[in-house]
This record gives structure tokens, C-alpha cells and sequence, in this order.
């Protein structure tokens, strides 16, 4: 066999081949995964066809051996399956990893994480969902069921494969070591796939199981239910696509769209982990302003920057002009001013607020776009009758889902496939506003309550746009929220002076790879780090959200605390009509009792305070008038003889006046 191999790639060995482009395109190490991924996928394709389980699964092996020497005739056994694909292939291609020889190999190169294997779960539907049937899942967890009653923290998992394949157990890898590492229960949810179960059905089991498992307290994966237990979502690829579209929903479960169908408010997750999502069902050719607005964002320029240059260089790779001015980098002007003039009208433009935005995603413009009169006639000059161009606001690039159409993993051919499935013979979305279907349409009071999300994608995936558009608009509408209500003077922005972006949304790309790196990490070995780097994240979140708990708690107890320790100063008034009206003389008790409030041992004249055994009593608080040098002294028993309303002013007056002292 490595005689066959030599004789079919001496040019290669030799250095006389010509380069091959993709492998520029990727990280070496990467490239070589999609090398024996590719392999794989035409040795399975191959087999396919056969009946029996037991020879199509040697079958498959045989040929990938076969394919991983015959390189050229695994990309083109590829390429010909991809250009007329069917929801067998996506399955096949996708579920290799359950095979009972490659999940051999695959558990002898994994690192043990666990000492205990996943349970197979089911969770079942809120009393609110229109369906009945219970949702399956695994539950990873290093421990026994029992210890669950002492946790009350845990990691909502949503895995990947076009809607159409892949169950939990395709991400043992990732799965196993997030349980390992955290210490955390992570559920991971086997919704029902495509096309049996086309939109929403998928999203609708999302939701039911956040809900039941919120309603519960967790009873209904071996928790204790003493309390509602903390929740991070994470999904990839596809499941990042149901994991947004799920948070969406229970944001929108506390307006008064929803609010009729749920019982109570559901809490929103404490935060997001999305790898590679996929958050626009439109595939599109070209970037529209909007998009490259937020891409080129200033505060963004450190995570976009290569990014960014490989957009903005498509035309000069083409033309051979590597120049690049560095003015083409700035925001144009007439975006910036766009946006400043969209902040001022948001308090008035409430239903802006509301719609989604078709705007940031590949959505078909002419549904959308403001429609503008063709003015081939320049100002000023009548006579010529010649079309100008447009001014350019930023500069033309493509979509990446077309950049990189030739990727080695995702393919628009399977895009198409995906999305055709997904939504199913009898559903008809409007693409340019069902936010649920495409996330980054989302409107804007949405994502001003959508929880804190980490991001981690490849620059050379497809679906890279999704990832950096969304973040963007993430962080432009919270900032321009908490604008607001700095502005306005309201509470609970949790004494924060400043915007912090990374409260918001954080973005990592990663440079030189492309789609589905955490599915092969025994392949793609940096893979692993990725992975806990995400399970860091996790991490963070949860102790984020406990110590965002208890400064609410201590501020709430302060706030408790001031109310109840109101001084004398302010009690006193309201007694008046309270206390029985005597002659205004000062009766020796009470002389007894400014003495002692003077030497500072009496309160604010509580009716309920107890001393102590030793004779004094704790002094309280003030309002301040007391402590600067100056005597604080009580408002004395008034004439009920007197005018009533001369009486209430004369005794809120005569501390200030000093009148009281004259008597």
C-alpha cells in the first residue's frame, strides 16, 4: 500500500506538483482533518448503497482506506454526491461517527474525562406546550444521579448537524470533557430532526425542555427543587441557530405577546456559549452597509481585523493590486450619522423597536430596502443623460457562505439542502422577518435583554458573517440602551459608569480553520483547547451570574436596612395626631429625655425601642442634621387649643427658626 501510495504521488513527494489552493486557504493541521474527513465521506457514500449493516460498516472503512491514498478520487466522489445531495447523504456523512469501529477508535484516542458514562433521559413537556410526547436526552454528569440534589447549576446543550442528523452522541468528545472539566451536569438535547419534524418542531422541544426544567427546579433531572437552577445554553452550528432562537422566545415570554400562555416569567439563561452558529437561513451573494457598519466597528477592530481585510480585499486579489488605502477602513460618514439620528428617534419610534431588521441579514433587498429614484442626471448638470453610480458608502464584498463556497466541510449545496428540509414542503417563512427561523434579524427590544454570549467561530467558515453581524448588533443596542437610561437617571444599571462591551459579547476567531472543529478534535488535535476554552466560559458565566446575585441581594438588604432606620426628624410629624394632645410644657420626663439625647443615648423617639440592661439605647441614623457639632433636639407636645395648622407648622418650622427655644 505505500508502494501504491508513492507510485500515485511521486510528483507530490518530488515538489513538482502544483500547489494545492485549498491548502493555503487552511491551517495545516486543519487541512489534514478535512483531508481524512473527506476520505471518509467518499469511502461512506460509497458503501451506502449496501443492505446488510454489518458489511456496509466494513464496506465503509475499506473504502475510506482506499480514498485516503487516492486523494483526487475522494474530492471527486465528493463533489459529485454534494452536487445532487439527499437527506441519506447529510446522514450518512454526519452520523459516521456512531459506527461501531469508528467510535471504537474514537473512545481509544479520547482522554478519559468521566468515570461514569451518559444516561439517556426524557424530559417531559410543560403543561403550556401543544405537544404531549417527552423529549429525549443525555445527561454527562461525573457523579452519581444522587449529587444532583446539591447542585443547582447546569449547562443546556444543543447540538448541531443541519437540523437533519447528528445526536448527542456525535459530540462525546466535547460532551465528556465539558462534564469533566466543569463539574456540571450538561444536558444534551436529541430534538427531533428534519424532515420529519420540520420547523419549529425543533425549537418548540427547546423551549419545552427550559421550561419544564425551570418549572421544576431541575426535579426533572435529579435535582432537589428547593430552588430554580442557573442555566447556560449552548448549541453548535445549527443548535447555536436554536439556541438564539430559544433564548428569543423566552425573552419574548415575558411581553404581553406570550405573556397569556405561560404561567409565570421565565427566567432568561445566565448566558450563551455559540460555536460557529448558523443565525441567517438566507444565503446571500453581497454584504449590504449595515453589515459592514458593524463588522467595521472601531471598538471591533482588534477581533475583525483579518477579517476584515480579506473582505475588503477581494477586489484587489482579483486585480492583482495589493494597495489598500487606510481611509477604506473608516466608517463612512453617512452611516455614522445614520446611526446617531436612529438613537435620537428611538425613544420617539417605539414600533422601531419592535420590528425585526432585514437590514443585517442576506435577505432578499427588494422587500426591504427603501426604494430610491434613479437619477442618471448629476447635479448641476442638465444636459447628460448617462447613469451614474451610486456613492460608494463601503466598499463591495461578498457573503461569506460565497467566499468560501469551496469549503471542504460546508458547502452552499448543503446549506441549500439544510434550509430546503428544515423548513419543510408545507411551511412558506418570510425570510426577511421570522427572527426565530433567522436570529439576526432579531428586533432591537429583544436583544436588549438577551443575556451575555461568547462566540467562537473560524475565520475561513462559511458562516463566519453570522457570528460578527450578530455580535455587532448586540453590542450596538445595549450600548445605545444603556445610553438611554443613563440618560434618563434610571436605576439598576448596577452602578456602572461605563459601557463595557464584554459584558456583552465576546468574540474569538480563529485564524486558518473553517467549520465543525469541535465534532474531530481526534483528528484536529488544537481542538481540544477550543473545547475548554468553552468550558472556561461556562465557567465564568455561572460565577458571573452569582455574584451579579449577591450585589443585588446586599443592595436590596441596603436598601431594606435605610428604610427601616428612618430618623426621628422625619417620624415625629406623623405622630402629631397620633399622641394625645397636652399643654405645651416640658414634663420632666421629657426634659429626662432630651438630656439623654443629647449626651447621644436615646433614638429617634421609637415607641418600640428597648434599652439595653445597662440604661442606654443604641443610637440610629439620622438624616444627617445630627453629628456635625450641632444638638438635635425633639419636637416638643403641641396646645391642642392652638390652630391645628398652625401647630403642624410651627412645630416643623421651629427647629429651623429656632423658635422652639424661646418657650
Amino acid at each position: 500500500m505505500m508502494y501504491l501510495y508513492a507510485a500515485r504521488n511521486f510528483s507530490t513527494l518530488v515538489g513538482l506538483a502544483s500547489p494545492e489552493p485549498m491548502a493555503n486557504m487552511y491551517d495545516a493541521k486543519y487541512f489534514r482533518a478535512t483531508w481524512v474527513l473527506t476520505a471518509l465521506d467518499a469511502g461512506f457514500w460509497t458503501a451506502m448503497k449496501i443492505r446488510k449493516k454489518w458489511i456496509r460498516d466494513i464496506a465503509s472503512l475499506v473504502f475510506s482506506l482506499f480514498y485516503l491514498i487516492a486523494a483526487e478520487r475522494a474530492d471527486e466522489k465528493v463533489r459529485k454526491v454534494r452536487g445532487a445531495l439527499t437527506v441519506e447523504h447529510l446522514r450518512v456523512s454526519w452520523n459516521k461517527g456512531t459506527t461501531p469501529y469508528l467510535r471504537a477508535v474514537q473512545n481509544l484516542m479520547r482522554p478519559r474525562f468521566t468515570r461514569w458514562p451518559p444516561r439517556a433521559i426524557r424530559i417531559p413537556r410543560p403543561s403550556t406546550s401543544d405537544y404531549k410526547e417527552p423529549v429525549s436526552a443525555w445527561l454527562y454528569y461525573d457523579g452519581p444521579i444522587s449529587d444532583l440534589e446539591h447542585i443547582n447549576k447546569m449547562i443546556l446543550d444543543i447540538p448541531g448537524g443541519g437540523f437533519v442528523a447528528m445526536d448527542p452522541r456525535c459530540n462525546d468528545d466535547k460532551l465528556f470533557a465539558w462534564a469533566g472539566k466543569t463539574g456540571l451536569p450538561v444536558l444534551s438535547l436529541d430534538y427531533k430532526k428534519a424532515p420529519e419534524f420540520p420547523y419549529p418542531y425543533a425549537l418548540n422541544e427547546c423551549f419545552d425542555v427550559y421550561t419544564t426544567i425551570i418549572r421544576s427546579k431541575g426535579r426533572c433531572i435529579g435535582m432537589s427543587g428547593m430552588e430554580i437552577p442557573k442555566v447556560v445554553v449552548t448549541g453548535d452550528s445549527a443548535g447555536g441557530n436554536l439556541a438564539t432562537a430559544m433564548t428569543l422566545m423566552i425573552i419574548e415570554s415575558a411581553t404581553n405577546q406570550r405573556q397569556s400562555l405561560v404561567q409565570a416569567e421565565l427566567p432568561v439563561p445566565v448566558g450563551l456559549v455559540l460555536l460557529y452558529p448558523g443565525l441567517d437561513m438566507n444565503i446571500g451573494n453581497w454584504m449590504s452597509d449595515e453589515q459592514m457598519s458593524l463588522i467595521k466597528d472601531r471598538r471591533m477592530r482588534v477581533t475583525n481585523k483579518d477579517y476584515l481585510r480579506r473582505k475588503s480585499m477581494q477586489y484587489n486579489d482579483l486585480v492583482g493590486t495589493p494597495h489598500q488605502s487606510d481611509d477604506e477602513d473608516e466608517e463612512p460618514s453617512g452611516l455614522a450619522a445614520g446611526a446617531k439620528s436612529s438613537k435620537s428617534d428611538s425613544a420617539a419610534d417605539e414600533n422601531r423597536l419592535r420590528k425585526p431588521h432585514p437590514e443585517y441579514s442576506h435577505a432578499n433587498r427588494q422587500t426591504w430596502a427603501k426604494s430610491k429614484p434613479s437619477t442618471p442626471v448629476s447635479g448641476g448638470d442638465t444636459k447628460s443623460m448617462s447613469h451614474r453610480p451610486e456613492p460608494m458608502r463601503t466598499r463591495l464584498a461578498m457573503a461569506s457562505m460565497i467566499s468560501y463556497f469551496n469549503d471542504r466541510v460546508l458547502t452552499p449545496e448543503m446549506m441549500r439542502a439544510m434550509i430546503i428540509l428544515y423548513i419543510g414542503p408545507h411551511n412558506r417563512p418570510d425570510f426577511s422577518q421570522d427572527y426565530l427561523l433567522s436570529p439576526i434579524l432579531a428586533p432591537d427590544f429583544l436583544l436588549q435583554k438577551f443575556p451575555k454570549t461568547y462566540f467562537l467561530t473560524g475565520e475561513r467558515d462559511p458562516l463566519v458573517d453570522d457570528t460578527v453581524i450578530f455580535a455587532g448588533r448586540l453590542r450596538r443596542v445595549k450600548q445605545a440602551f444603556h445610553s438611554q437610561r443613563a440618560s434618563q437617571g434610571m436605576e439598576g444599571l448596577d452602578d456602572i459608569t461605563d459601557f463595557d462591551e464584554k459584558e456583552v459579547a465576546e468574540v474569538v476567531l480563529i485564524p486558518g480553520i473553517s467549520h465543525g472543529f469541535t465534532q474531530f478534535p481526534s483528528l484536529y488535535p488544537p481542538a481540544w483547547k477550543l473545547i475548554d476554552r468553552c468550558a472556561r466560559w461556562a465557567v465564568d458565566l455561572h460565577n458571573t451570574a452569582e455574584m451579579r446575585m449577591k450585589r443585588e441581594q446586599q443592595n436590596m438588604s441596603r436598601r431594606h436596612h435605610v428604610r427601616t432606620e428612618s430618623s426621628g426628624d422625619e417620624d415625629r410629624p406623623l405622630e402629631i395626631n397620633m399622641t394625645k394632645m397636652r399643654p405645651r410644657t416640658i414634663s420632666d420626663e421629657a426634659k429626662a429625655k432630651a438630656k439623654s439625647k443629647s449626651k447621644g443615648h436615646e433614638s429617634a423617639g421609637d415607641e418600640s425601642e428597648v434599652d439595653k440592661p445597662n440604661g442606654n439605647s443604641k443610637r440610629r441614623k439620622s438624616n444627617g442634621k445630627s453629628g456635625f457639632g450641632q444638638k438635635s433636639k425633639s419636637f416638643v407636645k403641641l396646645d391642642s387649643s392652638d390652630d391645628l395648622l398652625g401647630r403642624r407648622m410651627q412645630g416643623l418650622a421651629g427647629p429651623l427658626t429656632g423658635a422652639h427655644e424661646e418657650d
